[in-house]
């Protein structure tokens, strides 16, 4: 885990400034004429300190050169140009070249994607990671035996069964030909439940904004980088005897690094947006996005550079759409009601000192869960219920899906009600969080695919609420720790409220 501080999801209400460019979601343009150049700003500040931003244009080729030659008369430094949805990543020591750039025509919006000094882009489990011990293995191993299981730690996968996805397996295991990558901190594809269904040629690494395919490149910089390989494992680890199982054991997972390699772990936009066209030009069906885009948990519309932050990711996941991909989104951890009027912000910006602040939810972005199209996830435990720490919402909810919760206990060898996976050099461990809730869906999305191969994003979203089961919202007040007081109110009906969106995800009715 690369932040212990909770994250959240904003109501997904589309923003009408994205609504209105649905197609590509660009934002109205910042200049109508073309303004003077000040090209001597970039000596003004020698000692500035170099930052990184995104600059958003129109998408014709002489609007885009003559933005680049502003760039560049600008003080900035030009990192790499995604033409194909007007998006260039510059770095610059400019203190002014944010204001000056945004006045050159045709550019659409743009801004600082972070607030600290360049160096040498939050994921959402809860809690540290909790590694397998010999013995607890041995112990799980016995009783999967006993059980029949396929895998040795089969018998603490409480979450396979509450799905279907054990049976399931046994119908379709998902087909080779679909791909779920996993944008994140990097995936150990040694990792012997990974390897035999891991997809190199799908993978990356896009720290900076600029993809790295060198072989190898989308691995974890060290053990401390965990998150994504857990998050491969509970999508597609291998059933092949050894250690646990994923949903859809026989899909293709790939690995696009997007945290930055030091222990701050941040996702910062240029990354992702970055992932999301790699993905889409490199034929993937589906993306697991389980963080948030740094540095600031909500971007503000009336910021100009968060402004800039929602325009560029915004461009990159639509433009992942329209070539068929469809992307999944944790919903966060901290327990809020994401249909409210007004949230408190004390983490951002994270990247340096972070401010309280309020935030209207429809003014402010959680980038990317908010965008238009991407499928919101909240997690249950064991007993269906919502996990204590997961966010909610009616209207913002599409589909929940096991993410663990350490108050619901399984009946299981470890009686351990977080998730188990994978975890870098050959280990497994448990985590919980809307980041394990995530890659479930992900993983029934892909068993969906695998069947409705022709199906088109917005279909596969409709396929994955109409196979979902909803418990409805609790008869009882919802007190996870029995103190008296209500921790939150669901709202909505047997259909669709607020905890379980349409529903909890079932593999097995996927397959069938």
């Amino acid at each position: 885990m690369a932040h212990l501080r909770p994250r959240r999801r904003l109501a997904l209400a589309v923003p009408v400034v994205l609504s209105l460019t649905a197609s590509l979601g660009f934002l109205p343009s910042a200049a109508s004429a073309v303004p003077a150049v000040e090209t001597g700003t970039a000596a003004q500040a020698a000692d500035a300190p170099n930052l990184a931003y995104v600059v958003n244009t129109r998408l014709d080729h002489r609007t885009i050169n003559s933005v680049k030659k502003a760039i560049n008369a600008a003080g900035g430094t030009i990192v790499v140009t995604y033409e194909k949805i007007g998006v260039i990543v510059v770095h610059s020591a400019n203190p002014d070249f944010g204001p000056v750039i945004r006045k050159v025509h045709g550019v659409q919006s743009a801004g600082a994607t972070r607030t600290a000094p360049l160096s040498l882009a939050s994921t959402t489990d809860e809690g540290a990671v909790q590694y397998l011990s010999k013995e607890q293995a041995a112990k799980t191993a016995k009783a999967s035996a006993a059980a029949g299981d396929s895998e040795p730690l089969e018998a603490d996968q409480w979450d396979l069964p509450a799905i279907g996805a054990d049976k399931a397996a046994k119908i379709n295991p998902g087909s080779k030909s679909v791909t779920v990558a996993v944008i994140d901190v990097g995936v150990d594809d040694t990792h012997p439940d990974i390897a035999p269904n891991f997809s190199p040629s799908q993978s990356a690494n896009c720290v900076g904004g600029k993809a790295d395919t060198t072989y190898g490149a989308w691995r974890p910089v060290d053990s401390g980088h965990y998150h994504g390989t857990h998050v491969a494992g509970e999508i597609a680890a291998a059933r092949n005897g050894i250690g646990v199982a994923g949903v859809a054991p026989g899909v293709k997972v790939s690995g696009i690094t997007v945290a930055e390699p030091d222990s701050t772990q941040l996702f910062y936009p240029e990354s992702v947006v970055c992932a999301f066209v790699f993905a889409a030009d490199h034929g993937v069906e589906i993306t697991n996005n389980s963080y948030y885009v740094d540095p600031w948990l909500y971007n503000c519309m009336d910021d100009p550079d968060q402004r800039a932050i929602v325009d560029a990711v915004n461009r990159a996941q639509l433009y992942a759409q329209s070539r068929g991909t469809l992307n999944v989104a944790a919903a966060g951890n901290s327990n809020d009601d994401l249909d409210s009027h007004a949230l408190v912000d004390t983490s951002s910006p994270d990247d340096s000192t972070a401010t309280t602040r309020t935030v209207d939810p429809h003014e402010c972005f959680d980038v990317p869960t908010q965008l238009p199209g991407v499928v919101t996830v909240s997690s249950v435990g064991v007993k269906k219920a919502k996990s204590y720490f997961s966010s909610y919402g009616k209207g913002v909810i599409d589909v929940a899906a096991p993410g663990g919760d350490a108050l619901q206990i399984p009946d299981t060898p470890s009686k351990n009600g977080r998730i188990l996976s994978t975890l870098p050099n050959n280990s497994y461990g448990y985590l919980q969080g809307t980041s394990m809730a995530t890659p479930h869906v992900a993983a029934v999305a892909a068993l969906l695919k695998s069947t409705h191969r022709y199906v088109s994003p917005a279909q596969l979203q409709g396929l994955l609420k109409a196979e979902a089961d909803n418990p409805g919202c609790p008869t009882e007040p919802y007190d996870t720790n029995g103190d008296g007081v209500v921790d939150a109110t669901c709202v909505g009906g047997k259909r669709v409220n607020g905890f379980y969106g349409f529903g909890i995800v079932n593999a097995l009715r996927a397959v069938k």
